[in-house]
């Protein structure tokens, strides 16, 4: 999505400077950058910062202008992919240090995991005593670390260092969805429980499938049936 360059994202330390309309290959936009920005206690130095290092990180807050639902990487990648494909679409994404990051309403972090408690699809009690009655389908989803008021992500850069950089660090470190729009729909807890919930069941489903020959018994006896006459 192409935006147009904000007048209010030139910066304060110099005379022009404006942000770019894009940054690089990793398709976040001025519009977005001032979105992201904006969580922090001082937006306009954190654009002055990315308009002089666009390939530096940054650490901002949660709570007020987004949250972000923490997942392994496998496992966020599949929650995506239900909600790209099978649901609403999603907010932006990021992956860092072999986790996904999904940016999600504010108030997600703290109305989350009481819903997946609720839908007993949470690992509280998975040592209580109805783990053993829930312990497989707890253990379906794994746990989901939700970053909300007073906590802070680390995220990637605006643009690709392709000199300073490894391979290693920029893939440990992307945008997957990058934001591109001061107002980016953001999805709430109960659209991310769905997408948790499906993408827990299609995990379930193709390790059955995987699995429908059960293993041979090694206790079993075995008979050479060949030299039968």
């Amino acid at each position: 999505m192409s935006s147009t360059r904000n007048p209010a994202s030139t910066s304060p330390h110099g005379p022009g400077a404006p942000l770019p309309d894009r940054f690089d290959i990793a398709g976040v936009t001025s519009e977005g950058a001032a979105w992201l920005a904006s969580a922090g206690t001082y937006p306009r130095s954190t654009l002055a910062l990315w308009a002089e290092r666009p390939g530096a990180p940054v650490v901002l807050p949660c709570g007020s202008t987004f949250d972000v639902v923490n997942a392994p990487a496998i496992f966020g990648r599949r929650m995506l992919d239900r909600l790209r494909d099978d649901g609403p679409g999603s907010g932006p994404v990021a992956a860092y240090r072999g986790r996904m990051l999904l940016f999600a309403a504010p108030g997600t972090a703290q109305r989350l995991p009481t819903l997946m408690e609720w839908e007993e699809w949470g690992s509280r009690g998975a040592g209580g005593q109805e783990g053993a009655g829930h312990a497989g389908r707890c253990g379906a989803v794994p746990p989901l670390l939700c970053h909300g008021t007073g906590d802070a992500v680390t995220v990637p850069a605006l643009s690709i260092d392709r000199c300073g950089a490894s391979p290693a660090a920029r893939l440990e470190s992307r945008w997957l969805v990058a934001p591109d729009t001061r107002h980016p729909w953001l999805p709430g807890p109960e659209i991310l429980l769905w997408a948790a919930v499906r993408a827990a069941r299609m995990a379930a489903s193709a390790a059955v499938r995987i699995s429908i020959f059960p293993p041979a018994d090694q206790d079993a006896k075995v008979y050479d049936v060949s030299r039968r006459r």
